[in-house]
C-alpha cells in the first residue's frame, strides 16, 4: 500500500446520503458539532432528518424548525456539478484527513480542483495582506521548498503573503481556503490566481453554500480550515491585531505545530509573528527548519478516524435507541446550564445522568435554538432577549 493509499481512509456517501447530509447541514441550528452529535446518535443523516420536528419541540422551541428540502439539496448539488465542484463528506476517503479531527470540523467541504492535494500532508502559510517585498520572497521561498518536499501548501487567497505562497506552490500543490462560496472568491484580483489553483495540482475548499458573498466574520472560519488542514502554520507577517493571528491561535488549540518568522521590531507588519517567537512559536529562518520539524508528524494515521460517518454498503442504518429522558432529567440538565460556558462532562458529574441522556437533551435544546456551543467543547444556555 502507498503512502497516499493509505492516508485516503473513509467510506465514500452514496447519493441519496449525499443528499441527506447536504440537506441536514443546511437545516437551521445545525453547525458542524451539533450534525457530528446527530449522526453519532442517530447512525444516519436521514433518521436525523426525520427527528429534528420532535426533538425541537422536545427542546422547547417555539415555532417549527426549517429543514432544507430534497428540493434545496438536488438545487445546490446541481450548481455545484454545473460549476466543475462536489461536495466531500467528512469519513470520505479524499477528505482532508487532519481536518477530520479539529473542533467543529466542515461534515461537508465544497471543493473544485486535483484531490490528491486535499490528501497529501500540508503545510499552512499566512501573513499580512500589506507585505512587504521580503516578506512576500520570504514566504514564497518556504512554500516552494516545503511543496518540493512533498507538502501541499495551504493559504487563504488573500492578499500579500497568501497569494506569494500559493503562486510558488503551484506546480506542487497548493489550496486555496475560501471565506464565501467556491463561486464567490475574494479578493476579486486574484480571480486569475484561483483559475490556475484549481485549473492545475490544486484545490479550493470552501463550507459555504454556492452564492454565499464572505462577510467579515466569515474569516475566522476560513482561518480554521487553514489551520486544522495543515499540519503545521507558518506565520510571515503580521501585525498584533490581525486575522493570521487568529490562525495561529487556532493551529495551537488544534495541536499543530505554530512557526513564525522573526522580523524588525521597528516594522509594525512584524510585531504579530515577533509577540508568536516570545510565546513559544518555532523560529523559521531557512526552509529546512520547517521540513524537518514537520517530518515526524507526516504520519496521516493518525487522523484517519472520522468523526461522524454512514453505514458502508449492506450495513444497516438503523441504530437501536434508548428510550429519551424523562422530564424530570431533562429539568435537571436543564436546571444545570446557565449563561457561563461549562464542560459538558461536569453536567454529566453535577446530575449523575448517563452520558447518552445529557448529549441528548442537549441536542435537542441546540434544535431548539437555546443552547450556545463555544470553543473548547463548552455549552451554556441561550438567554432569551
Amino acid at each position: 500500500m502507498t503512502a497516499d493509499s493509505a492516508r485516503r481512509t473513509g467510506i465514500a456517501l452514496t447519493e441519496r446520503q449525499r443528499i441527506a447530509w447536504l440537506r441536514l447541514i443546511r437545516s437551521d441550528n445545525v453547525g458542524p458539532v451539533t450534525f457530528r452529535d446527530l449522526i453519532n446518535h442517530f447512525g444516519s443523516a436521514e433518521a436525523a432528518l426525520a427527528m429534528l420536528p420532535e426533538l425541537s419541540q422536545r427542546g422547547g422551541a417555539t415555532r417549527a424548525v426549517r429543514i432544507a428540502t430534497e428540493e434545496d439539496a438536488l438545487r445546490e448539488l446541481e450548481t455545484a456539478q454545473r460549476f466543475g465542484a462536489r461536495f466531500l463528506g467528512i469519513g470520505e476517503p479524499d477528505y482532508p484527513p487532519a481536518l477530520r479531527q479539529i473542533d467543529a470540523a466542515p461534515p461537508l467541504l465544497a471543493v473544485k480542483g486535483n484531490l490528491r492535494a486535499g490528501t497529501r500532508p500540508a503545510i499552512g502559510i499566512v501573513g499580512s495582506r500589506n507585505a512587504s517585498i521580503s516578506g512576500a520572497k520570504f514566504a514564497a521561498m518556504i512554500a516552494r521548498d516545503c511543496g518540493r518536499a512533498g507538502y501541499t501548501v495551504i493559504s487563504g487567497l488573500a492578499r500579500g503573503i497568501d497569494t506569494a505562497a500559493h503562486r510558488a506552490s503551484l506546480e506542487t500543490g497548493t489550496i486555496a481556503a475560501m471565506a464565501g462560496g467556491l463561486d464567490q472568491p475574494y479578493p476579486p484580483e486574484n480571480l486569475g490566481l484561483l483559475d490556475e489553483i484549481w485549473n492545475g495540482n490544486g484545490l479550493a475548499i470552501s463550507e459555504m453554500p454556492f452564492g454565499w458573498e464572505p462577510r467579515a466574520r466569515d474569516f475566522p472560519r476560513r482561518n480554521r480550515l487553514i489551520a486544522g488542514v495543515g499540519l503545521g502554520l507558518i506565520v510571515v507577517e503580521a501585525a498584533t491585531r490581525s486575522g493570521s493571528l487568529i490562525t495561529a491561535r487556532l493551529a495551537g488549540e488544534f495541536g499543530r505545530l505554530v512557526f513564525a518568522v522573526p522580523g524588525s521590531p521597528l516594522d509594525p507588519r512584524c510585531e504579530g509573528t515577533n509577540g508568536l517567537l516570545k510565546d513559544g512559536a518555532m523560529i523559521v529562518t531557512k526552509p529546512d527548519d520547517v521540513i524537518e520539524a514537520l517530518a515526524p508528524l507526516s504520519q496521516f494515521d493518525l487522523f484517519s478516524i472520522p468523526q461522524a460517518q454512514e453505514p458502508g454498503p449492506g450495513e444497516d442504518e438503523s441504530k437501536p435507541l434508548l428510550p429519551p429522558p424523562d422530564d424530570s432529567e431533562r429539568s435537571r440538565i436543564i436546571d444545570a446550564l446557565g449563561p457561563t460556558p461549562v464542560e459538558i462532562d461536569d453536567i454529566i458529574r453535577h446530575t449523575e445522568l448517563s452520558a447518552s441522556s445529557v448529549y441528548l437533551v442537549l441536542l435537542e435544546l441546540d434544535i431548539a435554538g437555546r443552547l450556545h456551543r463555544h470553543p473548547g467543547g463548552l455549552v451554556s444556555l441561550a438567554m432569551p432577549d
